[in-house]
């Protein structure tokens, strides 16, 4: 029994809460004792005090079952009785501690769960055993409850059979449960709340385990029951809801021409191209001025026109990807941006020949009738085209989801298939652009009739520097922006090569008609030629 205050009298009232636990003691004792098969020429006894559920209280038991009488007296034993066996310590730890501390003093060992494998009959001849410290049988669970009129009732809830089927072991009839009425609801057994789906359980540190948090599940991660231990990880495909209970469907994200990126950059390709085909039909016009013959009317027709389709090769990138347009695009911009670069350095090494070819008893008015400068364009250009086809035979590109960004959006784009391929087209068209450059750069101080590689210089030095700031930006940006880069990449190029080299011509073609003379333009080659010989 335990002995507790009372809230109204300030006194002491007696509950029969624990009074199991004592019968329970003296009946296992006593049937042990009848038993001489379990302990032969052995009696057990024992002594039953009550710590009120006081350690300080729990201490001076303590002493008093060292001691062997009621006064308690530290490192005596007062009394004549058999030897100690041990101590069995109260249900609360903390008074369990307390004794244990006293007790191990003396080398006493303390029993907090008092019997293990033994086996015994009843005098009603029923067998009882503990095996690994829980009792092996059938119980009656009881309903202990006591009415307004202070009348103790005992009522049969349901049943515990050990022996039966795991899930049919405890039977209760939750119909018959009379609570206290200070519960509204069914007491939790547990110190934390259930975790509704969407959440995990994350215990806490240094408390039972029937104490946890719930952490609400990472993005991409479910729970779809209660008091889920680890949130499930949703397919690639999919991704979870707010509430964190279901997975859903990710919505697909491509550049379209309905996103305001989209439109933009469509916008600038077509106008960019109109302007290019613009600045063909001006050359084409005047395609009998000095201006135009001096610089290789077929390599600026063939330039022209390459720009034209590299400008409206940007718009493959724009859309929702499909197997023919991600097997088309890569390859329609590496051999248009081939055929434009090569077409640069046939301009570049054009202006060399022609200058030489000047000059008394040169050997390159020759080549200069030979049309070197149209088979060196076919011949770089074919690089490119041995690329792409060596590619598409072996890894094409393809149309991919990109889940590899956390959210609730995957990006529809084309897988290139081979990314070295796809290096190896960028990298060659650099070469030629670097070629190009190195030419230029050696000619640009050439006479004034030839000044097309000073403009040629500053041209591929735009090229390059967007290309070369074009691989740190594509590779560090992911989804429709990868595209967005490239595209950018495409038309700022392409735009560099148009504005410094023929805006300068129809600047002198429709503004400066004057100067498109060829007795202007021999004036100022003269001039220069003869102030240089000087």
């Amino acid at each position: 029994m335990e002995l507790s205050h009372s809230d109204k009298s300030g006194g002491y009232r007696i509950t029969y809460r624990n009074y199991r636990h004592i019968l329970a003691i003296i009946y296992a004792i006593e049937e042990i004792n009848e038993n001489l098969s379990l302990l032969p020429n052995i009696t057990l006894g024992f002594d039953i005090y009550d710590s009120c559920s006081y350690e300080s209280k729990a201490i001076e038991t303590t002493l008093k079952l060292l001691t062997g009488t009621e006064n308690e007296v530290p490192n005596y034993q007062c009394a004549e009785r058999g030897t100690l066996a041990g101590i069995i310590g109260h249900m609360l730890s903390s008074t369990t501690k307390s004794m244990a501390k006293l007790s191990g003093v003396h080398f006493l060992p303390q029993l907090n769960q008092y019997l293990e494998n033994v086996n015994f009959e009843t005098s009603s001849g029923e067998n009882f055993h503990f095996e690994k410290r829980e009792i092996a049988g059938e119980y009656d669970i009881m309903n202990w409850f006591i009415t307004p009129n202070q009348t103790s009732i005992y009522t049969q809830i349901g049943s515990y059979i050990s022996s039966a089927p795991p899930g049919r072991q405890l039977v209760l009839n939750e119909k018959l449960i009379q609570w206290n009425h200070i519960f509204k609801e069914v007491p939790q057994s547990v110190c934390s709340n259930s975790c509704l789906p969407g959440y995990r359980k994350a215990p806490r540190k240094s408390e039972q385990k029937c104490c946890y948090d719930c952490v609400l599940c990472s993005e991409g991660e479910i729970s779809n029951n209660t008091d889920m231990e680890n949130c499930i990880k949703c397919s690639e495909h999919q991704w979870s809801n707010e509430r964190r209970d279901t997975c859903i469907p990710r919505t697909i994200d491509f550049l379209s021409y309905e996103d305001a990126l989209g439109i933009v950059l469509s916008f600038f390709a077509i106008l960019l191209s109109a302007l290019t085909l613009a600045i063909l039909s001006i050359f084409i016009k005047h395609k009998e001025t000095p201006i135009v013959k001096a610089n290789n009317r077929d390599l600026s027709y063939i330039l022209l026109i390459s720009l034209s389709l590299s400008f409206l090769c940007s718009l493959l990138f724009i859309g929702r990807p499909h197997t023919i347009t991600c097997f088309f695009r890569q390859a329609a911009f590496g051999i248009v941006f081939a055929i434009a670069v090569s077409s640069v350095l046939a301009k570049t090494i054009t202006v060399v020949i022609a200058f030489n070819a000047t000059k008394p008893g040169s050997e390159s008015r020759k080549w200069m009738k030979a049309g070197i400068s149209t088979y060196l364009v076919g011949i770089c250009a074919m690089g490119e085209v041995i690329i792409c086809f060596v590619w598409f035979l072996s890894s094409p590109p393809f149309p991919d989801f990109d889940t590899s960004e956390r959210s609730l959006k995957m990006t529809l784009q084309c897988n290139e298939g081979s990314a070295v391929a796809f290096y190896f087209l960028i990298g060659y068209m650099g070469v030629l652009a670097v070629l190009s450059f190195i030419v230029a750069f050696l000619a640009r101080k050439l006479p004034d009739t030839f000044n097309e590689a000073s403009h040629i210089t500053f041209s591929m030095l735009v090229f390059c520097s967007v290309w070369l700031s074009f691989f740190p930006a594509y590779l560090s940006t992911k989804g429709k922006y990868m595209v967005t880069v490239e595209i950018f990449a495409i038309l700022a190029s392409s735009g560099g090569l148009m504005s410094c080299i023929f805006l300068p011509k129809c600047y002198i073609i429709i503004i400066r008609p004057e100067l498109n003379t060829k007795e202007s333009l021999m004036g100022k080659k003269v001039t220069r030629y003869n102030v240089e010989s000087k």
